[in-house]
């Protein structure tokens, strides 16, 4: 009787807008799979429009797990997500079906499908940081990073204060340089698959600026509005999302809709980027155009090769 392995962890990566959700249906659907989201922001209850939430009747009847998990002034860690993922996808292998993550967060992503280990926190210090973050500003302690760990200071941009921070408090609880913490190229269990979505860059601007538009039409002031009114000002992580920030501007006054929505755009580009450049790093993944109408055929033919492998390693 032939060896059954478990179902593999297929995760659909690459910039937003790519395309990722409607191959992530595909792949659920033909892979007997449960989609898994990944993306950092889709966790907030309500923040539906601008974080491109696929509504409950476009999921073809596919379970999604780890959607509106958290309230917008809850802060959300990689750490606490990493918990939650992998119990999912544990859970959902083991019911024999096939986890099918999909989302823009690239650090979410490595977070659960590599060896990734979290050092612990300390509050004091921790606030200590953040005192002095509100004191001197995020390019300073950023270069202040740069001095004690140049590897992990050019993986973080001098504006993220908050994981300036966090590296900052990993370098003095640790003593070890904060990179040393960040994932390895290594999978938690080699039964895993990243297919990434490749799109030209013009195509993906236009997709982008389509969407903004999309979002804008389609009520995302309102949902802010909405949030304003549940604590999304006071919330530590929510209120960064892109869109929800600018939406946030054009309410308090500070710019107009039309600069809110060109705002949006750019930033939306910018994060677009960073995900590629993450991703294309990585020689692991299996890419796969965009436009290919064999893409999904294409995915699971590299799905297949993982079982051959799997195969012949019981061989050996």
């Amino acid at each position: 009787m032939p060896h059954v392995h478990p179902r593999p962890v297929v995760a659909v990566v690459g910039a937003t807008a790519s395309g990722k959700t409607g191959l992530s249906l595909d792949l659920a659907e033909r892979l007997g799979g449960e989609v898994v989201n990944t993306d950092a922001m889709q966790v907030y209850r309500g923040m539906d429009v601008g974080t491109a939430k696929l509504p409950v009747a476009e999921r073809r009847g596919i379970p999604h797990h780890l959607l509106d998990l958290m309230e917008v002034t809850e802060p959300a860690s990689v750490a606490e997500f990493q918990g939650w993922a992998r119990d999912v996808v544990a859970d959902v292998r083991g019911r024999d079906h096939t986890p099918v993550l999909v989302g823009g967060s690239a650090l979410y992503t490595r977070a659960i499908v590599d060896r990734f280990e979290f050092p612990g926190t300390d509050d004091s210090l921790r606030r200590e940081l953040e005192v002095e973050l509100e004191r001197v500003g995020s390019p300073a302690l950023h270069a202040r990073l740069a001095g004690v760990d140049p590897e992990a200071a050019a993986q973080i941009l001098p504006d993220n204060g908050r994981r300036v921070v966090r590296a900052l408090e990993v370098v003095a609880l640790t003593g070890r340089p904060f990179s040393a913490s960040l994932p390895r190229l290594e999978y938690a269990d080699p039964r895993t698959l990243q297919v990434g979505v490749d799109i030209e860059r013009t195509t993906l601007d236009e997709r982008i600026a389509r969407r903004v538009e999309e979002m804008f039409a389609h009520g995302l002031v309102e949902e802010v509005e909405a949030l304003l009114d549940r604590g999304l000002a006071e919330g530590r992580t929510a209120n960064r999302a892109i869109g929800y920030r600018e939406v946030m501007g054009f309410l308090a006054g500070d710019r107009s809709l039309a600069e809110a929505k060109e705002q949006t755009v750019v930033a939306t580009r910018r994060f677009a980027r960073r995900q590629d450049s993450w991703f294309r790093k990585d020689p692991r993944v299996v890419w796969v155009a965009h436009d290919d109408p064999d893409r999904v055929d294409v995915a699971l033919a590299a799905v297949a090769a993982l079982d051959a492998e799997s195969d012949q390693a019981d061989c050996r």
